[in-house]
């Protein structure tokens, strides 16, 4: 009977959607492919990475910052976490909007001196592109941090004493050892905020930044006086971007999950494995990557 209700709304869904013409979907095919709107997407694909490159990058800094034994480290750490979490993500690129309003020339010197070495105008460094990056990226990167602390505690802490035991210094073992483990965890929710990145560049008019998708399919909208159907156009390319990222997502998932099934590594896969690795499995510490290199 559920199943018969929720078709019937569904076909009653689908009805609307064809049978209005307010939707006006002769205009969404006309706009879905204006060269102004597939600039947007582009716009917004550079922004999503960059961000999340520049978020990715912190995120692993900070993490391994706050997991150390420097309480300095782990106090900037936490501080950073806890004023780009605690701040709204539109009231920060306010402010990388105002940056230059704020600092009218960026000047390396001596502190409390009038020693020098260069200075430039903030206007030259932090264009709209630069502090709509920097604004999410920062942003982005105080989330992932936790994310990627997350993972790293996932692992073993057998793996570190194992590891540790064959001569790896502790750059290695995060390298070769533990991060290639805890991305089985970090991957899922990064990239759900991948996604939600690519959602949240709707918000970089606040830097202001003018080239973006929303903002784009909105001034066609308000310049033709339907708003509506460019908004279909936009909600589209979400869904399109969106989907693929999705497919991504789901090869990576399996990609670093292998060896997490419960399974043991078949005999022709150990003799695929290096001594360092073997001797790791043995030791019940590690369900090892045969392409996975351990040399420190």
């Amino acid at each position: 009977m559920g199943a018969v209700v929720v078709a019937v709304l569904g076909l009653g869904l689908v009805d609307s959607l064809i049978s209005n013409p307010e939707y006006r979907w002769q205009t969404v095919g006309e706009y879905l492919f204006d060269p102004r709107v597939i600039s947007g997407v582009g716009w917004t694909l550079l922004l999503t990475a960059g961000a999340m490159l520049i978020g990715i990058a912190l995120a692993l800094t900070i993490a391994i910052m706050r997991m150390g034994t420097n309480p300095i480290l782990r106090g900037v750490a936490w501080v950073y976490i806890w004023f780009f979490r605690g701040t709204p993500v539109y009231t920060q690129l306010v402010f990388w909007g105002l940056i230059t309003i704020l600092y009218r020339r960026i000047t390396v010197g001596i502190p409390f001196t009038n020693v020098t070495f260069f200075s430039v105008d903030s206007e030259m460094i932090f264009t709209a592109l630069v502090a709509a990056l920097l604004g999410l990226g920062l942003n982005e990167g105080a989330y992932l941090s936790e994310i990627v602390r997350a993972g790293l505690n996932s692992v073993d802490k057998g793996q570190w004493e194992a590891a540790t035991a064959l001569g790896m210094k502790r750059g290695t073992v995060l390298r070769r050892i533990i991060i290639p483990q805890a991305m089985r965890v970090i991957v899922p929710p990064t990239g759900n905020e991948t996604i939600s990145m690519l959602k949240t560049t709707s918000l970089v008019l606040a830097v202001p930044f003018m080239l973006e998708l929303t903002f784009v399919t909105n001034a066609i909208g308000n310049l033709t006086f339907l708003p509506v159907p460019l908004l279909i156009v936009a909600a589209i390319w979400y869904l399109f971007i969106t989907s693929i990222l999705m497919v991504g997502q789901r090869y990576l998932e399996a990609y670093y999950g292998r060896g997490f099934d419960g399974e043991k590594p078949s005999g022709r896969r150990m003799r695929g494995m290096s001594r360092r690795q073997q001797a790791i499995l043995a030791a019940g510490t590690v369900q090892a990557d045969p392409n996975l290199d351990v040399t420190p």
